[in-house]
C-alpha cells in the first residue's frame, strides 16, 4: 500500500497532477492567509482561562463599562516643579482628551502629585474589540496633544492603553519580519548543506506553500470555529512550519540522494526513498502533532490555542513535503544537485564521512562516553536553580525602554506605585458598602483611593489603588489579601479583577498548565516510541535522554538569560513551551535515527546497526537541527523578552540535542546496551558483536 502511494506521487504523469493540485490550492489559500491577522485576538480575555476570577470580573464589569475600555494614563513631569502655565496646559489637555470619540466615561484629573513636580490624567478609552491593534494610533494622537506647547514639560502615556500601544508596535509587521528572516536563515543553511545553487529553492518553495495553506486553514477555523489565534501563536506558526517542514525535506532529500546512487531511474529512486523514509517522517510529524495537541489540556486560552495552530502547521507541512516536494524533485531531475550530482553506481559518501569516524571513536569506550556525556548535561541542568519563571514585569517584557515603561517609572516616582492600574471589585449591590470597607482596610491598598460603590443592575463596582507597583510580587500579594477580605463579606459574591489580578491569574494558570501537560507529553511520546520501535527499553532510554537534554538546555539558557542578556526573569509559560518544542521536535531526530538503526539491526545486529545509522543519518540530522535552531533563533530578534527567551532556549536545545544527545549519547547507549535495547521485541534475540568489533567491520551503508 505504502509503495503504491509512493509510486503514485512520483509517477511519470501523476507527478504533474500533484504539482497542479498544490498550485491551485495555494492560489485559493493566498487571499485567506492574508486575512489571518484580522482574526487574531490579542485582548487580555483571550489569554485568560475562562474559570479565572479576573475573567469573570471582566464579564460582570460589562454592566458598568464596555469590556473593551482600558485606561490610558498621561503623566506630566517637570523636575523643578510644575509652573502655573503647566497646570493650565494639563487642565486644557484633560478637557481635550474628554472630547475624543474613543473616551468611554469620565476623564480623571488632572491629579497633581504631592511634591508638585508631576500631574496625571486618566483617560478611559473604548477601542472596540480590536482595541489592541488600534491602541497605537490613539496613543500617538494623545501624545501629540500632550506635547504640543509643552515648553520643556516631559510627557508620557502609560497605563494599560500605553502598554497595549507599545506591545502593538513591537508586534507590528512581525509576520513579515519573521517570514523574511526565517527564509533567509533556511536558504543560507540549505546552501551550506547541499552546496548546490539551485536545490535549496525546492524546499523553500514547498515550505512557503505549506505556510500559506496552513494560515488559510487556521483563518477559517478562527473565523468560523472559535479557534483562538494571537500574535504569539501566529509568529510561532511561521517559524514552526519552515523549521519542521524543512527538516522533513532534508530527511527525504538525503534518502532520495542515497537511492539515486542505487537506481538509474529517478522515479524509482524517489518511490523507494518515500517508502523507506516516509514512515519515519510521518511518525516524527505525528509525534509533534500529538505533542502540540496536548496543549489543549491547558487552562490558559493562549496556550490552548497554540496547540491546534501548531498541529495544523506541522500536518500541512508534512503533507506538502511528502507530496509536492517529491513531485518537484523528480520533475527537475538529477541536475538540481549540481555540482555534486549523485550518479548511479557511485559510492555513498557517508561511509567514510565524519559521523562514521565519530561512531568508531565512540565504539572504543561507549560506556565511558555516555556516562561522561550524561554527567556534563546534568551539570548544565543545575542552572535551572537560576531560572526565575515567575513572570515578567511590564518593564522586563520589553527589550528596550518604550514610552509606557518610562511613564510608569515617572508615575511611580510621584504617585502611589499602582496608580492607573486599580484593583476592581464587583459584588452584589446590597453589600457594596461592606465590600468598600473590606477593600479600604486591606493592607497594600491606599484607603483614600477607594471609590464609592457604583450600583447598576444589582451589582456594585468599587476600585482602589495599590501602594506597590501593579506588576510586582507585593501587588500580587495584595490582590490575594483583597480576595480573602471581600470573599469573606457575607452574601456579597464579591470578585476581584483588574490588570494585576489578570496577570496573577495568568501566572497561576501557566504553572498549572506546566505541571499538567509536561507529564502528559512524556507519556504520549513514550507510547508512540514503544509502538514505533516495538520495544520497551529503547523508548524508556530515549525519553530519559530527551528529559536530560531539556533540563540541560533550559539550565544553560537560564544562566545566559541572567548573566549575559541581563533579563530580569522569565515568562511563566517558558518552561512549558520550551519543553513541548524540544521534546516534540527533538524526538523527531530520535525517531529518524532509531528507525534506521532498527531497519539495519535485522541484518547486522544492534551495535553494527548503531554505527550504520549514525553514519547514514548523522549529517542530515545535524543539518536539520541547524535549520530548526536557526528558524527558532529568529524569534530572538524580536523586541520582546518572552520571544527572545523561547527562541534562544529552543535553538540552543535543538543544537544540543542533535550534535551531542542524538549523535553521541544515544549512539553510545546503543553500543553499550546492545540488543537489550529492543527487549522484549524479536530484535532483542538477534546475535550481536562487541562494540569494538562492530567498529572494525567494513564501513558500508547497505542498500
Amino acid at each position: 500500500m505504502a509503495r503504491s502511494v509512493a509510486s503514485l506521487i512520483t509517477g511519470r504523469k501523476t507527478k504533474y497532477l500533484i504539482i497542479v493540485f498544490w498550485l491551485a490550492l495555494v492560489a485559493l489559500a493566498g487571499p485567506l492567509a492574508g486575512k489571518l491577522t484580522s482574526v487574531e485576538d490579542n485582548e487580555a480575555k483571550s489569554w485568560l482561562p475562562g474559570s479565572a476570577e479576573s475573567t469573570q470580573v471582566l464579564d460582570r464589569q460589562a454592566a458598568f463599562a464596555s469590556p473593551d475600555t482600558i485606561p490610558a494614563v498621561v503623566v506630566y513631569q517637570r523636575a523643578s516643579g510644575l509652573t502655573e502655565a503647566d497646570r493650565v496646559k494639563v487642565a486644557s489637555d484633560a478637557h481635550r482628551f474628554g472630547q475624543l470619540a474613543e473616551v468611554d466615561g469620565q476623564v480623571g484629573g488632572p491629579i497633581l502629585s504631592g511634591d508638585g513636580q508631576a500631574a496625571q490624567i486618566i483617560v478611559p478609552l473604548n477601542l472596540g474589540p480590536e482595541g489592541w491593534d488600534k491602541a497605537g494610533d490613539i496613543v500617538t494622537s494623545m501624545k501629540d496633544v500632550a506635547k504640543a506647547g509643552a515648553s520643556g514639560l516631559s510627557v508620557h502615556v502609560t497605563g494599560p492603553a500605553g502598554s497595549a500601544a507599545d506591545s502593538s508596535e513591537a508586534f507590528a509587521g512581525i509576520d513579515g519580519r519573521l517570514l523574511f528572516a526565517t527564509i533567509g536563515v533556511v536558504v543560507v543553511i540549505l546552501l551550506f548543506t547541499y552546496r548546490s545553487p539551485g536545490l535549496w529553492l525546492l524546499p523553500v518553495v514547498s515550505a512557503g506553500v505549506a505556510l500559506t495553506t496552513a494560515q488559510a486553514v487556521i483563518y477559517l477555523l478562527a473565523k468560523n470555529a472559535g479557534l483562538t489565534v494571537n500574535a504569539q501563536s501566529a509568529g510561532i506558526l511561521t517559524v514552526l512550519v519552515f523549521g519542521a517542514g524543512t527538516d522533513y525535506a532534508l530527511l527525504l532529500v538525503a534518502r532520495y540522494r542515497e537511492e539515486l546512487r542505487r537506481h538509474s531511474d529517478r522515479h524509482e529512486a524517489m518511490a523507494v526513498a518515500l517508502h523507506r523514509a516516509g514512515p519515519a517522517i510521518i511518525a516524527s510529524a505525528g509525534t509533534v502533532v500529538i505533542g502540540m495537541l496536548c496543549l489543549l489540556f491547558a487552562e490558559t486560552n493562549s496556550t490552548k490555542g497554540l496547540g491546534p495552530v501548531a498541529a495544523i502547521g506541522v500536518l500541512v507541512g508534512l503533507a506538502v513535503m511528502l507530496t509536492l516536494l517529491p513531485a518537484l524533485l523528480v520533475t527537475v531531475g538529477r541536475w538540481i544537485f549540481w555540482p555534486a550530482r549523485p550518479r548511479f553506481g557511485s559510492a555513498e559518501p557517508t561511509i567514510t564521512g565524519l559521523w562514521a569516524k565519530i561512531g568508531k571513536r565512540i565504539a572504543t569506550r561507549p560506556r565511558l562516553t555516555w556516562v561522561a556525556t550524561s554527567l556534563a548535561l546534568a551539570v548544565m541542568a543545575i542552572g535551572l536553580v537560576q531560572l526565575d519563571a515567575t513572570g515578567l514585569t511590564n518593564q522586563e517584557t520589553f527589550r528596550g525602554n518604550p514610552d509606557s515603561i518610562v511613564g510608569e517609572e515617572v508615575l511611580a516616582g510621584h504617585f502611589p506605585a499602582g496608580a492607573g492600574n486599580p484593583v476592581v471589585v464587583i459584588s452584589k449591590a446590597e453589600q457594596g458598602a461592606a465590600v468598600k470597607a473590606a477593600l479600604a482596610s486591606t493592607e497594600g491598598i491606599d484607603p483614600a483611593s477607594v471609590s464609592e460603590p457604583v450600583a447598576k443592575g444589582g451589582l456594585a463596582y468599587v476600585v482602589g489603588t495599590l501602594n506597590a507597583a501593579a506588576d510586582s510580587p507585593a501587588a500580587y500579594d495584595t490582590v490575594d489579601r483583597v480576595r480573602d477580605r471581600v470573599h469573606a463579606v457575607p452574601g456579597a459574591d464579591a470578585q476581584v479583577g483588574g490588570n494585576t489580578a489578570i496577570n496573577l491569574d495568568l501566572q497561576r494558570a501557566a504553572r498549572y498548565d506546566r505541571n499538567l501537560i509536561i507529564p502528559i507529553v512524556l507519556v504520549v511520546v513514550l507510547v508512540i516510541l514503544a509502538l514505533l520501535l516495538r520495544a520497551i527499553v529503547a523508548p524508556l532510554v530515549l525519553v530519559a535522554t530527551v528529559v536530560l537534554s531539556f533540563g540541560a538546555a533550559l539550565g544553560a539558557s537560564a544562566l545566559v538569560f541572567r548573566h549575559i542578556f541581563g533579563f530580569g526573569g522569565a515568562d511563566t509559560s517558558l518552561p512549558l513551551f520550551v519543553f513541548v518544542f524540544l521534546v516534540a521536535l527533538g524526538i523527531d531526530y530520535n525517531i529518524f535515527l532509531m528507525t534506521r538503526v532498527r531497519e539495519e539491526t535485522a541484518r547486522y545486529g544492534t551495535r553494527r546497526a548503531a554505527l550504520i545509522g549514525l553514519a547514514a543519518t548523522g549529517g542530515v540530522i545535524t543539518s536539520a537541527g541547524l535549520v530548526l535552531a536557526g528558524t527558532f533563533a529568529v524569534l530572538a530578534t524580536l523586541p520582546l523578552t518572552a520571544f527572545a527567551e523561547i527562541g534562544f532556549a529552543v535553538a540552543f536545545g535543538v543544537l544540543l540535542d542533535t550534535i551531542i544527545v542524538r549523535a553521541v549519547l544515544v549512539t553510545a547507549l546503543n553500543l553499550d546496551i546492545g540488543r537489550r535495547m529492543w527487549w522484549p521485541g524479536r530484535l532483542g534475540k538477534i546475535a550481536d558483536v562487541e562494540p569494538a568489533e562492530a567498529a572494525q567491520q567494513p564501513s558500508e551503508v547497505p542498500a
